[in-house]
């Protein structure tokens, strides 16, 4: 199968900030997905330099327009290796090959009698670049850019837009997705449900000269729309390349909802006066909000992309847009939010499992990876989970619910965590009679980590050649290249020695302040009890007993505390995330407690341990052999949401 993808070409009158870095983020985790299905894909993206708007951007920096743009180009291409974006093609509407194709196309559509010239008073909107009607104005103002549109009467030439309206309707009801999600297609269709005006297409040069001269007309240039739209096509060849013939018939247009009317209205009518087939479809996604208010230069809420790499990174950035926005609705960004991803779902959840994954395997099988054994239910169940993943993934990743693909993905990271809890294979580690069920044990975890290797390399490009390189699978490797091998389970080769692997996902603190303490459960001081007084005097009522605030508890991360022997820093969901330090060093290894279940008390006035705040107790109990003692870690029966109480 084939797939051509394409972002819309960014208007160069400002420079690269969020919104465009999330347009083609999707476009080149799409990309990467399809080529994951084994399809042969075409993904495209470019600027577009020609218009009032870059003119009088231009006249500010005290430059020409094609020095300007060509400055301003540069950026957005240099952009993209940044946020490990690799489009197949760039193109800008200077090319000499674009300028080409337009004036063909605006010939021919001229030859069929479909541009005609004419007076015309509209209300034109500079943002916009085309004339809006009473209808569109929200108190009178053009509801992206906030100003009033100005009234202008010219002479131009006209696309005779109206004239194939009715054929557009007709394809949009024959072609249910051809406009997603539904929403924006119910929206152009109520817009269709009016009579549509013709198109100006063009600027006297007496008011405008930056722009792609007519050929019928040298006193004109034309409208930005007619020039922009048709890179789609020029990208390809047309009208004789081979591009053209193997790739149009499959094109999908990816865009912002602030150009919708112009990708579902203009330029389908353009291809049908142009008698080329129609796209196949336009994915609309929502805008990045800062402060709830969509971001714009003129309101100086931008987000640049090159900042929030050097501040978060690149897997970050790219995982956090696409989990964070449901694809066509509109989301908000702050450093808060990306922090919690960061930290919660990469640092904890998924780096976590590989690197307490990683070292089980090495501690007990000097790291190379074992042969599994005969599979019991619970090993069947993680395999069942790993095909219904896969399953999901591939449906919705296909209808750009980037995020609903991200929510299946880490329902079975989470699905590993716990099978490493239930299956215990420190313990396992002890008796040598359990010796084949180990291996099958890690087997099956190495096994989830190839597989979300597997799925996450659209998403984040550089951490899952490190996680690859971890199990010793080369980037080119089908078990973690193609989603189409027929077989799911048991592709790792028994007897392969892994490799080392850093710290995936470093925590993170709130950019531009010292690093902070952890939202914490620290453990009090140990009391020393009396044994003075009555019976009675060692028992609470239940009024007290009540007060205690007893929770079920994830532990996601530990360590040793330094000068310590007998303290663990733990971090754990309750369902907040908070720090515990705990005294159960000398009866559990760092590594052997994470993704455990335990009892905590959550509501202990906080204390200070070896220089580690830390907010309430880890209950455990103590069992004791003769002269030995040892603390076993209470739990619960079953795997309960973390935070729940414990009655």
């Amino acid at each position: 199968m084939k797939t051509y993808i394409t972002t819309p070409i960014y208007y160069v009158n400002a420079q690269p900030h969020l919104g465009h870095a999330y347009t083609t983020i999707v476009a080149d985790t799409y990309s990467r997905f399809r080529r994951l299905c084994g399809d042969k894909v075409r993904f495209q993206t470019g600027t577009d330099e020609h218009g009032d708007k870059i003119v009088e951007a231009a006249a500010k920096q005290g430059v020409a327009p094609k020095e300007y743009v060509d400055t301003i180009s540069a950026m957005f291409s240099s952009t993209w290796p940044i946020l490990e974006v690799e489009p197949d093609n760039f193109i800008r509407t200077t090319d000499p090959d674009h300028i080409r194709v337009v004036q063909k196309i605006l010939q021919d559509v001229y030859d069929s009698g479909d541009i005609y010239f004419d007076e015309y008073t509209g209300l034109y909107c500079q943002g916009c670049e085309r004339y809006l009607t009473e209808k569109e104005l929200v108190d009178g103002k053009c509801p992206d850019h906030q100003k009033p549109p100005e009234e202008i009467a010219e002479a131009n030439y006209f696309f005779r837009m109206s004239r194939y309206q009715q054929k557009l309707i007709d394809h949009i009801h024959a072609h249910p997705e051809f406009i997603t999600p539904e929403r924006y297609k119910n929206e152009v269709l109520a817009f269709l449900s009016e009579p549509l005006e013709d198109l100006c297409i063009s600027r006297p040069k007496s008011r405008l000269t930056w722009g792609i001269e007519l050929p019928f007309d040298d006193k004109f240039v034309t409208y930005v729309w007619f020039d922009a739209l048709i890179n789609y096509l020029t990208g390809l060849g047309y009208p004789e390349g081979q591009l053209f013939e193997e790739n149009w018939a499959v094109a999908e247009h990816l865009i912002a909802k602030d150009i919708l009317k112009p990708h579902a209205i203009y330029w389908p009518t353009m291809l049908l006066a142009m008698k080329v087939p129609l796209y196949q479809k336009l994915h609309v996604h929502g805008y990045w909000n800062v402060d709830d208010t969509k971001m714009s230069k003129s309101i100086g809420n931008v987000v640049r992309p090159k900042e929030l790499v050097d501040a978060y990174g690149v897997d970050t950035l790219r995982y956090f847009t696409l989990r964070e926005m449901s694809f066509g609705l509109d989301s908000s960004f702050s450093s808060e939010a990306i922090v919690a991803r960061q930290n919660a779902d990469l640092a904890n959840d998924l780096g976590n499992l590989f690197s307490r994954a990683l070292a089980m395997v090495q501690k007990y099988r000097s790291g190379i990876i074992p042969a599994p054994g005969t599979y019991t239910a619970a090993d069947l169940e993680v395999q069942e989970a790993a095909e219904t993943m896969l399953a999901r993934y591939q449906e919705v990743m296909g209808q750009f619910n980037f995020h609903l693909g991200l929510q299946a993905v880490w329902e079975f990271v989470g699905v590993a965590n716990r099978y490493i809890v239930t299956s215990e294979p420190w313990t396992l580690a002890k008796d040598e009679g359990q010796a084949k069920r180990l291996d099958t044990v890690l087997y099956t975890i190495l096994e989830s980590l190839r597989l979300l290797t597997l799925v996450l390399r659209p998403v984040m490009v550089g951490a899952t050649v490190k996680m690859g390189a971890a199990l010793s699978l080369a980037a080119d490797d089908a078990r973690i290249s193609l989603l189409t091998q027929g077989r799911v389970w048991g592709l790792l080769k028994a007897g392969t020695q892994l490799q080392t692997l850093a710290n995936l996902f470093p925590r993170l603190e709130k950019e531009g302040k010292e690093q902070k303490e952890q939202k914490a459960a620290p453990a009090p001081q140990k009391q020393e009890q009396s044994n003075a007084g009555s019976e009675d005097d060692s028992l609470i009522s239940f009024e007290d007993f009540k007060k205690l605030d007893l929770r079920v508890a994830e532990i996601v991360a530990a360590e040793p505390i330094k000068k310590s022997d007998r303290l663990l820093k733990l971090t754990v969901k309750a369902p907040e995330e908070r720090t515990i330090v705990a005294g159960i060093a000398q009866h559990y290894n760092a590594e052997d407690v994470i993704g455990r279940q335990v009892i905590i008390v959550a509501n202990l006035k906080p204390t200070k341990l070896m220089g580690v705040t830390s907010q309430g107790m880890v209950l455990a109990a103590k069992d004791i052999h003769g002269d030995e003692e040892t603390l076993i870690l209470t739990s619960v029966s079953g795997v309960i949401p973390s935070g729940s109480k414990v009655a």
